[in-house]
C-alpha cells in the first residue's frame, strides 16, 4: 500500500468525500504494528472491519459485557499537592522546604516571595497541634517560615515577629501560603510578612495577614551553656502526666507534639529534655528546627501555668491556654536536630527567654524573648474549614494585676525639653474646631499625623510609648461610631502601629466622656495594642 506521503495526497484528492484513508505501511516502522494501528483507526471512525477474519485461527471469541455502567476506580498517582514538583516549569525556583513549594524574586524591589500549601492531608503531623478544638499552625511554624526566608536572602536572625491572627487549618483541603520578604531598609533589616487564604479562593479573595516581623543579618548570641546536663543542683519535675494536665486546659496535643521527656527546676529557670517522635524524623533535616520540636521546647514553661492545683474537671477548659504572640531575637545555630536540651527563664514582666542545645550541649537555637497571650475565641472556634467567615468582636479582658508604676503626661503639657515620660497621652480629636464633620475629620487626621511624626522623630521618646485616646470611635455592641474624627485618627494610628510594633497603644473611651477616667498604667497593663473601655471595663478586639 502507499506510504504516509501518498496517503496524505490521496486524502487531499478525495477532499469533501466521505472517505477514510490510513497507511498500511510506514517507512522504518514495524509492519504488523502499522497494520494494526490502521485497522484500529478505521474501526474508531466507524468503518466496518471483519474482525472474524482478523482473529481466524487464534481461538479468540466474543464475550458478553455487563449491562450496567462500569464501576470505575482510579489508580492514578495523586498529584503532589505540596508544591514540591518542578517549579521551574512555571518560571519559579524550588523553595526546598517541607512547607514551601516555590520562590520568586522581585527585580524591582530586591524582595522575594515564597509560596506553598498547608493542609493536614499533605502535612498530617500538623493535625496533632489541636488547641481548644482547632488545628492551628503552631507559632513555631511561623518562626520556621520566617527564618527559612531570611536565610535565603542572607538575613538569618529574626529580630522580631508579631503574630497577628491564628492560621486555622481546615479538615479537608488546604490553604495557600505566602511568605514575603521586602528589600533591606536603611538599617539593613528586611520586613517579612506571612499571609494565607483558602486554597481554592477566587483571584480577588483577600489574603489574611498572620505574622509580620523584621529579619536582620547581624548574628545573634549563642545563648546559655548547656554542656553540663542535667544542671547541677536542679530539682527534677515530674512530667508523666504533663500532657493529660495540658489537655484539661485545652492543649489537645497529638503524638508528634508530645515531645517533653524530662524537666528540672533551678530557681526561676526550667530545664527540659524534648524529643521529636520518630515518625517525624524523615523531614527533620529539611527544617531549621522542626516546628513540633521547637513547640515542645516551650512546654516546660506551661507546667505551672493555668490552674494552681494542677487538677480540673474540664469546666474551665481554655481558661489557661497561652499562645505565642511576640518573638524577638530568634536564631538557629544548627539544623536537623531531633533531641534538645532546653533552658527557659523569665524575661521581663510577661516573657521568657529560651536556649536549646543538642545532646552534646552545642547550640541549636536561641530566643531572646517570647511573649505569649491567652487564646482568643477565634483560636478555639475551629470553624474555618470550608471557608466559614470570621468577624471581629470585642471580648472582655481579665482584670489586670497591680500595674507597674510609670510616669505619664499629656501631649499639650509636655514642653519637649525635659526628660521624656514613660507614656505620652495624645487625645485624638479633642479640641478640634471645624465647620462641619468632613473638615473636622481632615483636621484631626492632619494633627495626629504631624504629632506622631514629631514623636517618632524625637530621640527622647525612643523608650516611651504613645497612648492615643478616642471617644466613641469604635462601635461597641449596641452602639454606633459617634466620633468620626476619632475613627480617622484611629485608622491612621493603626498604620503607625504596624510600622512601630509595641510603641503605640490605642484606647477608645466612653462616648462623650471627658478627661482620663482610667489611669494610663491600667490601660497599658493589659498589654494590648487596642483597648476599648465601656462601663469602666476593658475590652479588646478578637477574631471570632
Amino acid at each position: 500500500g502507499p506510504d504516509a506521503v501518498l496517503t496524505a495526497l490521496t486524502q487531499n484528492t478525495l477532499d469533501g468525500e466521505d472517505a477514510v484513508v490510513e497507511p498500511a505501511v510506514r517507512k522504518n516502522r514495524p509492519e504488523a504494528r502499522t497494520l494494526l494501528t490502521a485497522l484500529a483507526r478505521l474501526h474508531a471512525t466507524g468503518t466496518a472491519v471483519d474482525w472474524t477474519a482478523f482473529y481466524a485461527g487464534t481461538g479468540a471469541r466474543t464475550v458478553a459485557l455487563p449491562t450496567y455502567a462500569f464501576q470505575r476506580e482510579r489508580y492514578w498517582m495523586i498529584t503532589d499537592l505540596t508544591g514540591a514538583g518542578d517549579a521551574s516549569a512555571f518560571g519559579l525556583a524550588p523553595a526546598d522546604h517541607p512547607l514551601l513549594g516555590a520562590v520568586i524574586s522581585s527585580p524591582g524591589t530586591d524582595g522575594v516571595t515564597f509560596s506553598g500549601r498547608l493542609g493536614v492531608d499533605t502535612q498530617p503531623w500538623l493535625a496533632d497541634h489541636d488547641v481548644l478544638g482547632a488545628v492551628l499552625l503552631p507559632g513555631t511554624g511561623f518562626v520556621e517560615l520566617a527564618l527559612h526566608a531570611g536565610e535565603q536572602v542572607g538575613h538569618g536572625t529574626l529580630e522580631e515577629l508579631i503574630l497577628q491572627a491564628p492560621l486555622v487549618l481546615p479538615e479537608r483541603g488546604g490553604v495557600a501560603l505566602q511568605v514575603s520578604v521586602a528589600g533591606p531598609d536603611e538599617l539593613d533589616r528586611r520586613p517579612v510578612l506571612i499571609h494565607s487564604r483558602p486554597q481554592d479562593s477566587l483571584p480577588d479573595t483577600p489574603w489574611v495577614l498572620h505574622a509580620q516581623g523584621l529579619l536582620a543579618a547581624a548574628p545573634a548570641a549563642s545563648g546559655a551553656d548547656l554542656t553540663v546536663w542535667p544542671p547541677v543542683g536542679a530539682a527534677e519535675v515530674a512530667v508523666g502526666e504533663a500532657y493529660e494536665l495540658l489537655r484539661e486546659r485545652g492543649y489537645h496535643y497529638g503524638p508528634v507534639f508530645q515531645g517533653l521527656k524530662a524537666a528540672w527546676r533551678q530557681g526561676d529557670a526550667v530545664y527540659a529534655e524534648v524529643e521529636l517522635p520518630e515518625q517525624a524524623h524523615e523531614d527533620a533535616d529539611r527544617f531549621g528546627v522542626h516546628p513540633a520540636l521547637l513547640d515542645a521546647a516551650l512546654h516546660g514553661s506551661l507546667l505551672d501555668d493555668g490552674r494552681s492545683d494542677g487538677q480540673g474537671d474540664g469546666e474551665n477548659e481554655g481558661a489557661g491556654v497561652l499562645l505565642p504572640f511576640a518573638w524577638r531575637g530568634v536564631r538557629f545555630h544548627a539544623v536537623g536536630a531531633t533531641r534538645l536540651r532546653v533552658r527557659i527563664a523569665p524575661c521581663g514582666p510577661d516573657g521568657i527567654t529560651l536556649d536549646g542545645a543538642d545532646t552534646d550541649g552545642l547550640p541549636v537555637f536561641s530566643v531572646e524573648s517570647l511573649t505569649s497571650r491567652p487564646a482568643a475565641p477565634a483560636e478555639s472556634a475551629g470553624q474555618a474549614p470550608g471557608g466559614a467567615l470570621f468577624t471581629v468582636e470585642l471580648q472582655p479582658l481579665p482584670a489586670p494585676a497591680a500595674p507597674a508604676p510609670l510616669s505619664w503626661g499629656l501631649w499639650e503639657a509636655d514642653d519637649r525639653t525635659g526628660p521624656a515620660k514613660d507614656v505620652l497621652v495624645l487625645d485624638g480629636s479633642e479640641g478640634i474646631e471645624a465647620a462641619d464633620t468632613t473638615a473636622r475629620v481632615h483636621a484631626a487626621a492632619a494633627r495626629a499625623l504631624a504629632r506622631v511624626q514629631e514623636w517618632l522623630a524625637d530621640e527622647r521618646y525612643a523608650d516611651s510609648r504613645l497612648l492615643v485616646l478616642t471617644r466613641g470611635a469604635v462601635a461597641a455592641p449596641g452602639e454606633g461610631v459617634t466620633d468620626l474624627a476619632g475613627a480617622a485618627v484611629r485608622g491612621l494610628m493603626r498604620s503607625a502601629q504596624a510600622e512601630n510594633p509595641g510603641r503605640i497603644v490605642l484606647a477608645d473611651l466612653e462616648p462623650g466622656s471627658a478627661g482620663l477616667p482610667v489611669e494610663p498604667a491600667v490601660l497599658l497593663a493589659a498589654a494590648e495594642p487596642e483597648i476599648v473601655v465601656r462601663g469602666g471595663a476593658p475590652y479588646a478586639p478578637r477574631l471570632v
